[in-house]
């Protein structure tokens, strides 16, 4: 089992798909292997980007939803009252979905780097920070709508980066310390923010010691464009980049801490929540009942996304050929900076590949022919096809 996915692994390093890689594979339960390469231990964390979504956004709303706080059909009024969002009817299961109409993207952090360049500072102070943080989720909450609710779904951060504020505005506490409280320590996880006004101080955090060993996502702040991102640098001479940082320029911004971006992890976490995940759906009960995960975790019709879970294409998956190909099906999430999650529900098996394929370049793709060869090796080895 081991050989033929340590050698993917890489082999992935030396073709240039990615600089470094972790993978935790478990199977029934327990895990079956666990792999690092391109100078990593099994252990170090990596920007887990997008996963932020799967593993903190979506598990507070469903904790909420337990509690009867919110749920779906939530409007966003009852936060943010004469807010586009608000005006058009927005509910918190459309920011879950992808369909609120909200952009996919917008370069937040571009105004106020260029009024206050001190960001890019490692000497930026909390009080700055902070207020920024403020003003930009103000900014967030006041984006016109480009598309009318339930006209389609385009996944993007935005709904996901307002659905994380209202959560913890809800809850009375930040975003970091919500998640520590109702994700992190019930499911016994190490997956953690690194809010950038604790560098260095921030007693919470494990890493506060080892900031210059986490792999690299980026040079320079900000981060050149994705491809089909748009804009230029409007002024902006980008500076080096820290280790250490969320790879997202807008959960930067927001120092670090963000609904769709901030956390950082090792794939054992990652692996470790996809479990936990599989035993909520069975009735474990530590986040929400199984029946709210199922909707959770269930596309809606004609779509791949669910209520913040994605689930196969059936055009070329990255889940490869063979997870999901049979009921109840799988699903997981990938992150920008070449991370994933894949959890087949009839094989009993959880797949988590993390990586920074962003460190050699935005552009740098490979990881897009890399990550279903991996799945299917996956199956293969385990004799599961």
């Amino acid at each position: 089992m081991t050989d033929p996915l340590q050698a993917l692994l890489d082999a992935g390093v030396n073709d240039g798909s990615f600089p470094s890689a972790q993978a935790s594979v478990w199977h029934k339960g327990a895990p079956v292997f666990r792999g690092a390469a391109g100078g990593v231990s099994r252990d170090t964390p990596f920007d887990l980007a997008s996963l932020t979504k799967a593993m903190c956004t979506v598990p507070l709303f469903l904790r909420a939803w337990t509690d009867g706080a919110v749920n779906p059909e939530t409007p966003v009024s009852r936060f943010h009252t004469g807010t586009p969002a608000a005006d058009a009817g927005v509910t918190l299961g459309q920011l879950l979905t992808h369909t609120s109409g909200l952009p996919t993207w917008l370069p937040l952090f571009s105004e106020p780097i260029q009024r206050l360049p001190d960001l890019l500072s490692p000497d930026c102070t909390a009080a700055t920070r902070f207020s920024v943080r403020a003003r930009l989720v103000e900014a967030v909450v006041r984006t016109p709508l480009v598309a009318p609710p339930d006209a389609a779904q385009t996944y993007g951060d935005l709904g996901f980066l307002l659905l994380g504020e209202i959560l913890a505005d809800l809850a009375g506490k930040p975003l970091d310390a919500l998640y520590d409280a109702r994700v992190r320590e019930p499911l016994g996880l190490g997956a953690h923010f690194h809010r950038l006004s604790g560098r260095g101080h921030d007693t919470r955090d494990p890493c506060a010691g080892n900031w210059e060993g986490l792999p690299v996502t980026g040079q320079v702040r900000p981060r050149p464009p994705a491809p089909g991102q748009g804009y230029d640098w409007a002024g902006i001479e980008p500076l080096p980049s820290r280790a250490g940082e969320v790879d997202d320029d807008n959960a930067w911004i927001l120092d670090g801490v963000a609904g769709h971006a901030g956390l950082f992890g090792s794939a054992e976490d990652v692996a470790r929540f996809g479990q936990a995940t599989l035993e909520e759906l069975s009735g474990a009960g530590r986040i929400a009942p199984a029946r709210l995960w199922e909707r959770a975790v269930s596309p809606l019709p004609g779509g791949v996304h669910g209520l913040g879970f994605d689930t196969p294409s059936p055009y070329g998956s990255s889940a490869g050929a063979h997870l999901g190909n049979s009921p109840p099906g799988a699903f997981g999430h990938l992150g920008f900076t070449g991370t994933s999650l894949w959890v087949d529900r009839g094989r009993d098996l959880v797949v988590a590949l993390v990586t920074n394929r962003t460190a050699r370049g935005r552009d740098n793709v490979g990881i897009q022919g890399f990550r279903p060869r991996f799945h299917d090796r996956v199956v293969v080895a385990l004799g599961l096809e």
